[in-house]
């Protein structure tokens, strides 16, 4: 059965490697992109891939190409489907990439240097897989090649079903006294379980590259009680439109139905950045859905906000559903490279602006939620809620919790503060690091809902400092 074709792109896995993060953020960090290039020593040129985009680009200026691909990204993460011409039925591959992949030989008619990743888990509890390649740039030397990736991912013990994907990059004219790689990637989402993959790459002249691997996804014993978003066994295609709707969940019709109000700061981990990171939309999105997913819950009310701007970024009442499209669409109008001259005015802006959402949505609340739920990044605020302003919070009739995103919990482990406010009303701070901390958290979370009680303030999975 055919399944749709991989996301491609330069210099990512390589970082993620160095910073250990999961395919899936990467894909999300060139999601914005128009273009790939490969990087020259005094000029870029933009490759034109066919069907689909990918990346190359020269390793001597890898740092300069992930810049570029920072600054526009979409296509490379597209995707397409093979298709398998009827319904149930088989890839028909060339008779010669067929015989390549079924070969098992790893063949260098055109040389390159295949470089698998493990498969790791992202925070939408989906395993990422793929591998890097790096081909010379003299064997590109021309007014333009053209590379053909095929390969196939074996579920063990389903090889009569295997997922087959296929690429391919339009490369631009490239001169004779170029040197050094270009870099190619490719990424997959699995399910738990052990793979074999078959691939090749060709290019005009049908010389052949081809490698042969196999991988697994699994997770650690203490972690196996996590229920992942995607089934054993499963390869599909690298998801990476972050704000798409959830399909409706089967909601609960009895007496234990919830309503919960959720109040997210939408900010990068970095304060100082001039744009909220892929990474921290992909686990403040992932909290969301982790919330919107709960068939105990029937009515949400979502406030998301910005503490740089200072604003309250978008609202919704009383739903039955996290409307995501809507949400992405009111954090595309975030403007974190500008500076508002009347807030640097404000001696304590972003202090006052933090106090005056709390005391609104907290101590002036009429939602009468079965919870209140507070989700972001760690706070950077010089300036502490005051006393005043905690006691102006009332005693709250409901329990409220705090999942603070962290990535660096040792670098920064002192409460902020909407932690702060948080243990003042007596609620719970869990701390969010790692995939496994959203999963396990909000299973606390639930547990303590539906107790009824909001129980000591103790974080769950992290301490709160």
């Amino acid at each position: 059965m055919a399944r749709s074709a991989p996301s491609w792109h330069a210099t990512v896995f390589g970082l993620a490697r160095k910073y250990r993060f999961a395919a899936k953020e990467f894909c999300a960090i060139i999601e914005s992109s128009i273009g790939v290039r490969v990087i020259r020593r005094r000029r870029a040129e933009t490759l034109t891939p066919t069907g689909e985009q990918h990346g190359v680009s020269s390793r001597r200026n890898r740092w300069m190409g992930c810049g570029m691909f920072l600054a526009a990204a979409l296509p490379l993460c597209a995707q397409e489907l093979m298709s398998t011409g009827s319904a149930g039925g088989t890839v028909r591959l060339f008779a010669t990439d067929g015989a390549v992949l079924e070969s098992q030989d790893a063949r260098k008619d055109l040389p390159c240097v295949v470089t698998p990743t493990r498969a790791m888990l992202g925070f939408d509890l989906k395993f990422h897989a793929g591998y890097e390649v790096s081909v010379p740039l003299q064997e590109l030397a021309g007014f333009g090649n053209q590379l053909t990736m095929v390969f196939r991912v074996i579920p063990e013990g389903h090889s009569d079903d295997p997922a087959v994907f296929a690429q391919h990059v339009s490369v631009p004219a490239i001169g004779d006294d170029e040197r050094g790689p270009a870099f190619l990637l490719g990424a997959f989402d699995v399910g738990e379980g052990k793979y074999h993959i078959d691939w090749l790459m060709r290019d005009r002249s049908e010389r052949v590259c081809s490698f042969h691997w196999d991988t697994e996804a699994a997770l650690p014993l203490r972690d196996k009680q996590m229920t992942l978003n995607i089934g054993a066994g499963v390869v599909a295609q690298a998801d990476t439109e972050a704000f798409k709707a959830d399909p409706p969940v089967g909601r609960d019709a009895n007496d234990s139905v919830l309503n919960v109000k959720v109040v997210v700061n939408f900010a990068p981990q970095d304060s100082s950045a001039a744009s909220l990171q892929p990474m921290d939309t992909s686990a403040l999105i992932s909290i969301l859905r982790s919330i919107d997913r709960e068939p105990r819950i029937v009515k949400f009310s979502v406030v998301a906000f910005n503490l740089q701007e200072q604003k309250v970024i978008y609202r919704q009442q009383d739903a039955s559903q996290i409307d995501f499209p809507a949400l992405g669409h009111a954090l595309s109008g975030l403007n974190l490279g500008t500076i508002d001259l009347k807030r640097l005015a404000q001696k304590h802006g972003d202090s006052e602006f933090l106090a005056g959402l709390l005391t609104r949505e907290v101590g002036q609340t009429k939602d009468n939620p079965d919870a209140l739920i507070f989700a972001g990044p760690k706070l950077a605020v010089d300036d502490v809620i005051s006393q005043d302003t905690l006691k102006q919070l009332g005693d709250v009739k409901f329990p409220v919790f705090y999942m603070n995103y962290n990535l660096n919990p040792a670098g920064y482990p002192w409460r902020d503060a909407i932690g702060t406010a948080v243990k003042y009303l007596k609620g719970v701070e869990f701390t969010i690091s790692r995939p496994r901390d959203v999963f396990f958290a909000w299973n606390e979370i639930m547990s303590r809902i539906a107790k009824g009680k909001p129980g000591p303030p103790v974080a769950g999975n992290a301490p709160s400092q």
